[in-house]
């Protein structure tokens, strides 16, 4: 242990503590802008480029990144005196004097970490002038939109995506003046290896890097009155939108974001969680079909986006590994376009489907050409769980004060597996409940697997179906999903089904998700209040929910049926 004095108070800290953690242990703020810990999401960037948290240390010449210097025995700190106010004020007046003035427009405003600084250092005039770094403005992606001009060169986002991520898009481009962090020689993003998962947007304390956004489009579908324009929400924006109106973290709100959708003027409002049931028929098929003849194991969940684009673009050898079952809004997608708007009696180029997901890969995957049926995009907009709740305050709709009501049906209903998709591990316990009962005949009492739930990056279990035991596993992050992919390639890799997520913690985390400082407390709230909205569920297997029944019945016959396959099923391609 050693002993220290800040500000003139005393702490005694482990060896290796930094002088920030040991300020925060006895509750003295200092103000940090490129330093991140998110702690079990073992993501911690303290490059100290940004000097904010710079403190005076007794005994020292220059001052001292808090963030990065560790505390030494009887080390005397001071963390508000003249020298380091002045040198903070200093160094945020130099960010801002090279950064745009366009608050107003900013999609990241009152979110903005360098604005909120500004705001508490009483910075209201720019002291310095002179030539700003010039970039263009890169959408090539049409699901992650990247502005070099904000970019303060954090490193946020380079240390999420080649450490916590290992995907290695990013990089310091570049020297001096004009050094931004960027794919590798300035290439577009789309030129690039990016997955579009969207962790580098969750972590950037500007607008650098932000999701490309649909509200605009979404708005002029809304008022066309040529179109039905239908809507679907995915399980965990129900855990997290409320924190945008100042519900408390935990709480879901399925039936006030039910209401609210109805007054924003949708046609019809269904819950991706039936497209999750749906999903489960389909890849639970697949789990027996190749469990049982012992082929092309571990089979790979599909569900995640971010995830198949990791796959295609570093593991392509492994592409026949995953279910070619689509992900739950892309089947939810085609299915509206197809049985529900022959329901109607419109056409499917007539409806506007629009999907409210927690994730920026999904605009990518949405805008892929597969994901076309005869012509007609299954989505033709992705918005995320922060643009819906701009679209509400627009709208002067406030969740607080929405009395609850149901999805529409006949593709409403739902049941607590298709709910629990949002946590990391949720995808593979709905499909284990299927799985387990079509393969055993067998009721499953405890539809419980507690094993492959929470924060951790890998989570395994076992289970036995009729003498079979089957090994299953969870992971969630890309960095972990990496390391199971090269036992696969090594053959080391004793997994039969494994599910694949690519944030850290699964959708509930995904980069379009509210922002947050406290991460690792709010994803694990999110968690929760999935786990019990299942809990409370009347039905929790995907394959008795009635609706899905009626769908086969009058649709698709059977799960793995020729229409199944040709509607709810994909290919990948590189």
């Amino acid at each position: 242990m050693v002993n220290l004095i800040i500000d003139n108070r005393s702490v005694t800290v482990e060896d290796g503590t930094t002088i920030l953690d040991a300020a925060r242990k006895i509750n003295i703020k200092i103000p940090t802008l490129c330093y991140l810990d998110l702690g079990k999401l073992k993501m911690l960037n303290k490059v100290s480029s940004c000097r904010i948290c710079s403190v005076e240390v007794e005994g020292r010449r220059n001052l001292a990144p808090s963030c990065s210097t560790p505390v030494t025995e009887g080390m005397k700190v001071k963390t508000n005196s003249k020298r380091v106010l002045f040198a903070r004020r200093k160094i945020l007046e130099l960010l801002l004097s090279n950064h745009p003035f366009d608050c107003l427009l900013c999609s990241k405003s009152t979110d903005c970490e360098l604005q909120s600084l500004a705001v508490e250092f009483g910075i209201e005039t720019q002291h310095y002038h002179g030539e700003k770094s010039s970039f263009p403005i890169d959408i090539s992606s049409r699901a992650l939109r990247r502005d070099p001009e904000k970019c303060i060169m954090c490193r946020r986002c380079e240390t999420m995506c080649n450490e916590v991520q290992t995907v290695k898009a990013l990089t310091a481009f570049g020297r001096g003046f004009n050094t931004v962090v960027a794919p590798a020689e300035m290439q577009p993003l789309v030129n690039s290896n990016c997955v579009y998962c969207g962790q580098c947007v969750s972590v950037c304390p500007t607008g650098a890097l932000t999701g490309v956004g649909y509200i605009k489009e979404t708005w002029a579908a809304l008022f066309d009155p040529t179109k039905t324009v239908v809507v679907q929400v995915a399980p965990a924006i129900r855990a997290a939108i409320g924190e945008e109106f100042g519900i408390a973290e935990g709480v879901p709100v399925t039936g006030k974001l039910a209401a609210g959708l109805r007054r924003l003027g949708f046609n019809a409002v269904f819950d991706t969680t039936f497209g999750a049931d749906l999903t489960i028929m389909e890849e639970a098929r697949e789990i027996v079909e190749r469990v049982t003849k012992n082929k092309n194991l571990p089979i790979l969940t599909s569900c995640c986006p971010g995830w198949i684009n990791f796959l295609e673009f570093h593991f392509p050898d492994l592409k026949y590994m995953p279910s070619t079952s689509k992900s739950p809004h892309q089947m939810m997608g085609t299915v509206i376009k197809t049985f529900y708007a022959r329901k109607l009696g419109v056409q499917p180029s007539d409806v506007v489907v629009v999907s409210v997901m927690p994730c920026i890969a999904k605009k990518y995957e949405a805008a892929q050409p597969e994901h076309e049926t005869g012509g007609v995009r299954d989505v033709d907009y992705v918005i995320t769980t922060r643009e819906l709740a701009k679209m509400f305050k627009e709208g002067g709709i406030d969740l607080r004060y929405m009395d609850d009501e149901d999805f529409d049906d006949p593709l409403g209903e739902s049941t607590g597996a298709g709910v629990i998709f949002g946590a990391t591990g949720g995808v593979l316990e709905a499909a284990l409940r299927t799985v387990y009962e079509e393969v055993t005949g067998k009721t499953l009492d405890n539809v419980n697997f507690e094993a492959i739930r929470g924060l951790n990056g890998v989570k395994e279990a076992a289970i036995d179906l009729n003498g079979r035991i089957v090994r299953v596993a969870a992971a969630s992050g890309l960095g972990n999903v990496r390391q199971i992919l090269e036992k696969i390639q090594e053959g080391s890799s004793q997994y039969d089904v494994i599910e694949i997520m690519a944030c850290p913690g699964g959708c509930v985390n995904g980069g379009g998700q509210p922002f947050c400082e406290d991460r690792e407390e709010r994803i694990e709230k999110r968690m929760k209040a999935l786990y019990s909205i299942d809990s409370n569920a009347e039905i929790r297997k995907s394959h008795e929910n009635p609706s899905i029944k009626k769908l086969y019945a009058e649709f698709f016959g059977e799960p793995g049926s020729e229409k199944a396959h040709e509607l709810l099923h994909t290919e990948y391609w590189m």
